[in-house]
């Protein structure tokens, strides 16, 4: 008779806990399945921002320690912050296009 108590309880605890993951189960995945392709594009430019960002802050690093000379640093420095500039515009541009 215990026996049958603790399958009984032990039972109950699983669908409890199991509850809401048996209710995600049910949900669709993604309610507008079509690519949103803007979305993807805003993704990517972010990626290349973050990427930019830290290739500016390695030359700052680098120019800091000595392994980067005045004059090469101030070279590199504008083209990187010329490059990040013109990402930051597409970005800009995506997210207008995206809401629009």
């Amino acid at each position: 008779m215990e026996f049958v108590i603790v399958l009984v309880v032990l039972a109950v605890v699983v669908l409890v806990i199991s509850g809401p993951l048996r209710a995600a189960a049910r949900m669709p995945a993604d309610p507008n399945p079509e690519p949103d392709e803007r979305a993807a594009e805003i993704d990517e430019l972010e990626a290349e921002r973050e990427a930019k960002l830290t290739e500016i802050r390695d030359a700052e690093f680098d120019h800091q320690t000595g392994k980067l000379s005045d004059e090469d640093f101030q070279a590199l420095d504008a083209g990187l912050r010329a490059e990040a500039v013109e990402i930051l515009r597409r970005l800009d541009a995506a997210r207008v296009e995206r809401v629009e």
